[in-house]
């Protein structure tokens, strides 16, 4: 028997027939106890009885006792006998001496026997034997009642319905188990019980979505990293070619150091997001100053931005410290303000704030650019991923600065997003604050 809801709907069924048939066994014991305890109720009305039954025949004799028995009978289904004290039947005349033995007999146990119930009593002086026979029909009769029947079948039906709930969940995750495991990633169990099956099943469901997302961002991401190889690989294998023939050296060496110097900053980078990728436990969590943090960023990235034209500006800061791995929350927001100066234009501003609202650190950084489009701004932050085609490599961007920042901040344990700020990019990292006296309000 290996079907989990079989054993459940036996175990449970078995137990109530067990607990109902013992519990009408029990009071019929209680009811009829050995016919020897005279506190027993059959034994009083026995006793009872036999007054009748002496009175009837002492004052009417054996016409008066016969109508005495009719009437028992009537009454109770059963039989009576009135014996002398020999045994001596008073209405027939036949010896019921085994009676009297009988009823003089003590037996451990009573109701297991073959037969007659039988309770006799005898007269206080002994003069008469007064013994009421009932006749069992069947095993069982003389303490099953009809109603103990349809208990036991109610109970079975709840039994029923019983191992049906519980099994039902394990049934559809199962299926959906073997589902996932013929290669369908998104089975799901789909459980909305809040028992611990249910439990079990939300985390089948959460795993299931956690391989898929991870399958899926590994298959992108091979497809992609073959995608960026062959492009600056493509041109290294032509800057070889020009530096084998001798024409223009200089410009096929410079395009040479280029594409491996792009090359390098690929590797770099997928190695940051393999890190990201990694396991959490093994990151270092220990207080960082964030504003420190970030000053310490505009003041390495000021150069560059006068490169290109604009300028950095971090006027609104609090002081304020978050927990986490500070080489990670370095690249998070470094990535953020290297992205807005890649697409500020020139003789712009791009704008960085921190502040502190609702026991959360908010780091803003916006630039005065192109924007991206609506239906873009959830993919921003994709690995590789770019709203146009040669946008990120006329800027020298390979899109991954975002996808780095955003897992870096995720595994803080803090959230990133964007919006359009008409006009320009708006990027905002929340991180949660740790209590301590540069975060008091």
């Amino acid at each position: 028997m290996n079907s989990l809801f079989a054993k459940i709907l036996i175990w449970f069924g078995c137990s109530l027939a067990i607990t109902v048939v013992g519990s009408a066994f029990l009071s019929a014991l209680n009811v009829n106890r050995n016919d020897s305890d005279w506190r027993a109720p059959a034994a009083r009305m026995v006793e009872f009885q036999l007054e009748l039954a002496r009175s009837a025949y002492e004052t009417g004799g054996r016409e008066g006792l016969e109508a005495f028995m009719e009437a028992l009978a009537r009454a109770y289904d059963a039989k009576g006998v009135l014996t002398d004290e020999n045994g001596r039947d008073l209405l027939t005349g036949l010896d019921r001496s085994e009676l009297v033995l009988r009823a003089r007999r003590r037996r451990p146990f009573p109701y297991f026997r073959v037969g007659n119930a039988m309770v006799g009593r005898a007269a206080a002086d002994g003069k008469y034997w007064f013994f009421f026979l009932e006749p069992r029909g069947s095993v069982g009769s003389w303490f099953l009642l009809p109603e103990h029947i349809f208990e036991i079948a109610a109970g079975v039906l709840l039994c029923y319905w019983l191992a049906w709930h519980l099994t039902r969940p394990v049934r559809k995750l199962q299926r959906a188990v073997e589902q996932f495991g013929r290669g369908d990633l998104s089975a799901r169990s789909g459980s909305t019980r809040r028992d611990e099956l249910g439990q079990l099943a939300r985390t089948f469901d959460r795993m299931a979505g956690r391989i898929q997302t991870l399958l899926t961002a590994e298959r992108r991401l091979l497809l992609d990293i073959s995608h960026e190889l062959r492009s600056p690989l493509a041109r290294l294998g032509v800057a070889v070619e020009l530096a084998r023939s001798g024409e223009n050296l200089d410009r096929a060496l410079n395009r040479i150091q280029k594409e491996s110097d792009r090359l390098n900053a690929l590797v770099l980078q997928l190695l940051q997001v393999t890190r990201a990728e990694g396991d959490s436990s093994s990151l270092r969590r220990e207080p960082v100053r964030l504003d420190e943090l970030v000053e310490q960023l505009v003041d390495d990235s000021s150069i560059e931005a006068s490169a290109r034209g604009c300028e950095l500006k971090y006027e609104r800061r609090e002081p304020a410290t978050v927990e986490g791995d500070p080489e990670l929350l370095r690249r998070a927001v470094e990535n953020v303000i290297r992205n807005a100066i890649r697409y500020a234009p020139r003789q712009t501003a791009v704008e960085i704030s921190l502040a502190r609202q609702n026991g959360k650190v908010v780091v803003d950084v916006r630039d005065r650019g192109p924007g991206v489009p609506e239906e873009a701004l959830p993919k921003i932050f994709d690995p590789f991923y770019r709203v146009e085609t040669d946008r990120a490599r006329s800027t020298g961007g390979i899109g991954l600065g975002l996808s780095i920042a955003r897992r870096a901040i995720e595994l803080t344990k803090g959230n990133i997003r964007a919006r359009n700020a008409e006009p320009g990019l708006e990027v905002e990292i929340e991180l949660p604050a740790v209590r301590s006296p540069l975060n008091a309000s």
